[in-house]
């Protein structure tokens, strides 16, 4: 399984974030931070907020910050939500003469499955638990 840079970015805004959840924190700050594109982190940023797990404030003195507390933010199924196709294989996209009788498919499923289950056992208070180093490798 193989998840996308849109997902990595989500998780490690979300990670950045965490620390300090009252403070603002800037795109560009997060993109230099994690050395990443700022223009690919306004998109990810977009797509946080419209999940509602960032708040964003517009205007000078504005930024992000987390919208959920720490314990609330699912790492399963936040990568459900930034994931266009969670599929193993492209069955139904390719042409496969035994497609009608073939189990490869429900094994690649329930190893998918398995794989969000161990991800759904997660949440950002986890992935953050460490916040005094996190503070010290972000400022």
């Amino acid at each position: 399984m193989h998840l996308t840079r849109f997902t990595e970015y989500s998780l490690r805004v979300l990670i950045y974030l965490a620390p300090s959840q009252e403070r603002l924190a800037t795109i560009g700050e997060i993109a230099k931070a994690y050395d990443v594109s700022h223009q690919h982190l306004v998109k990810v940023v977009h797509n946080l907020a419209k999940h509602g797990y960032v708040t964003t404030v517009r205007g000078k003195g504005g930024g992000i910050r987390l919208a959920k507390p720490l314990e609330s933010v699912n790492v399963g199924e936040l990568v459900r939500k930034t994931e266009a196709n969670l599929d193993v294989v492209d069955c139904a996209g390719t042409y496969c003469p035994i497609r009608e009788g073939c189990r490869l498919l429900t094994i690649f499923e329930e190893a998918r499955d398995s794989f969000l289950g161990v991800l759904d056992r997660y949440t950002l208070s986890f992935l953050v638990s460490n916040k005094r180093e996190l503070n010290r490798l972000f400022h």
